[in-house]
């Protein structure tokens, strides 16, 4: 995992800003777009976090299409509710940002209230034979311009939400947010 942090986040010209001083147990917004494995990747992370970050995740669980939103509680050393919104309440995702303290994003997006929101970019799904490249997708999505204009910090990871790779490392991340928020 890579951490930098910038000055501002702009993304299609908006400029992220949110009202600081929230407190109170760490809500984590989980966004994406449909079939990117938001579910499967909660599903794991809800598995590691009751077994320590150790142990043997066993077969990919099944998953359904997530129409609305799941609310998942892990538990790194202290609660951390996860809210999955599905890809198809995208439209709505913004009524969801008052009370993010961390985000885990599969895409971009950007939003006043979530300018203080920790950011970790997933990079999913590099158990497959044809992904692309940690290295391409940022530079198609530009995304070292968009850090060296980030007020707040911006981490990304390859993960495999199917095979478990990279998920202590995400559950370390939400850890390490959650004490900082508080």
């Amino acid at each position: 995992m890579s951490a930098r942090r910038g000055r501002a986040l702009r993304c299609h010209g908006a400029e992220l800003r949110v009202p600081a001083g929230e407190g109170g147990v760490g809500m984590c917004l989980l966004l994406g777009a449909a079939g990117v494995g938001k579910t499967l990747l909660v599903k794991r992370l809800q598995k590691l976090s009751a077994h320590d970050g150790k142990g043997d995740l066993g077969d990919p669980p099944p998953t359904r299409p997530t129409v609305g939103t799941n609310l998942t509680n892990i538990v790194v050393q202290k609660k951390i509710t996860i809210r999955e919104l599905g890809g198809c309440m995208s439209p709505i995702w913004p009524s969801y940002y008052g009370n993010c303290h961390a985000l885990l994003l599969l895409g971009l997006l950007s939003a006043e209230q979530l300018a203080e929101a920790s950011v970790l970019i997933l990079f999913n799904k590099i158990d497959l034979p044809c992904y692309v490249s940690v290295e391409e997708l940022k530079s198609l999505m530009r995304l070292p311009d968009i850090i060296a204009c980030a007020k707040q910090n911006i981490t990304t990871a390859e993960i495999s939400a199917r095979k478990g790779t990279g998920l202590a490392g995400v559950l370390r991340w939400l850890q390490g947010t959650h004490r900082a928020s508080c």
